[in-house]
């Protein structure tokens, strides 16, 4: 520790960390004897998934990019350990934070505790029991190499009981992606981007990403036609994310009705394909619209917070209170369900929205508060 003051690294990587991290580093500057540092190994790489998310967030220029770029679950996990350890045993930080599921986060989890650097989990405890999905892994062996688990909600806190995890290393303090959007919610709506994009009211919103939806070309087909047999009544905008618009692209399904950008938005509805938005331009965009599907789960989150019908192009969630308090239903990839359910959603039938403990916007500041009085340091001042 030089110079009296506790040194804490925080790793980024990909996209959903990137919304998740800008709080925290936020409230961890508001101590003046913490020094914080910022890596971004690379994961995610190119403008929209970084340096615009950078921009908006107000995420200060990483003081580290690894540029460890794409590849298998494997190679990008052990390209990332092999970057990070000389940087570790180099800063030699007192505690390194992580966030979220992605390769990134388990990989500076492994790797930190590798080198006995403590370890600090944001989003720790979360299960889907789904043991197919990549990120569930990750998961599970971050939240057992960690020694400060930062849950969101409370069957994070009884999954990690569950598992042995010892209950002191436990910490509630809600949703740091709440306090994002808290933040930048007047902002997103300053943005207009609904009429940027010529939409009228009401219209929805589908996002698409996971491999077990869009990898599987019956699946993939069968999540369409839903979504189109829903756009003819209301207009469906589609932020293609690059690799599910590379699958759509093989399977030869372009000439689907909306997928070929031949969109034109009429009364009865439509099916808009645009390129993945910022989070500003997309935060403007949800936050009007009356309908979202997606198989994301910090969507998921976020329309429980907006008080939007969420329908989940999945048969689980790692985030139960958004089912248990929220609008948002588990609808797989049956166009049977998505339909019912979005019949469902767009008459009313539907119980309102209730916000989940502590997703208030002051995550962070809880977070910053117990990593600052947790870890022996010398006194350390609040500003």
């Amino acid at each position: 520790m030089a110079c009296g003051r506790m040194k804490v690294l925080c790793v980024v990587g990909a996209r959903p960390n990137f919304m998740k991290a800008a709080p925290v580093i936020e409230a961890l500057r508001r101590w003046p004897l913490i020094h914080t540092m910022l890596v971004h190994t690379g994961q995610h790489y190119d403008r929209l998934m970084f340096q615009l998310f950078f921009e908006e967030l107000g995420l200060p220029k990483p003081d580290l990019d690894l540029q460890v770029g794409s590849g298998s679950h494997g190679e990008q996990t052990e390209e990332i350990m092999i970057r990070l350890e000389p940087v570790l045993k180099r800063e030699q930080p007192d505690l390194v934070v992580v966030f979220g599921d992605v390769n990134s986060t388990v990989a500076a989890a492994l790797c930190s505790s590798k080198l006995g650097i403590k370890v600090a989990h944001v989003e720790a405890g979360l299960r889907s029991f789904d043991r197919t999905m990549p990120e569930e892994l990750n998961r599970v062996v971050t939240d057992h190499l960690s020694d400060y688990l930062f849950t969101t909600e409370p069957s994070a806190r009884k999954n990690l009981i569950r598992e042995g995890v010892p209950e002191e290393k436990i910490f509630f303090v809600g949703n740091v992606m709440v306090d994002t959007l808290v933040k930048h919610r007047e902002r997103a709506r300053a943005h207009r981007y609904r009429d940027i994009l010529g939409l009228e009211l009401p219209y929805g919103i589908l996002t698409l990403h996971r491999p077990t939806n869009v990898d599987a070309p019956n699946t993939l087909i069968e999540i369409l036609e839903a979504v189109q047999e829903i756009a003819e009544q209301l207009p469906i905008v589609f932020p293609c994310h690059p690799r599910t618009r590379q699958k759509l692209e093989q399977l030869n399904v372009m000439h689907l009705q909306g997928l070929n950008g031949q969109y034109t938005q009429d009364r009865k509805g439509g099916l808009m394909v645009i390129d993945p938005l910022g989070y500003l331009e997309f935060l403007s965009l949800m936050d009007e619209a009356s309908l979202v599907l997606t198989d994301s789960g910090g969507i998921q989150e976020e329309t429980t917070v907006l008080g939007i019908p969420c329908l989940t192009l999945r048969d689980n969630t790692e985030r139960p209170v958004t089912v248990e308090q929220g609008m948002n239903v588990l609808v797989g990839p049956c166009r049977k369900r998505i339909l019912e359910a979005a019949r469902k959603a767009l008459t009313g039938g539907r119980l309102e929205s209730r916000l989940p403990d502590l997703w208030d916007g002051k995550a962070a500041d809880r977070i910053a508060s117990i990593i600052v009085h947790s870890i022996d340091t010398p006194s350390l001042g609040n500003v």
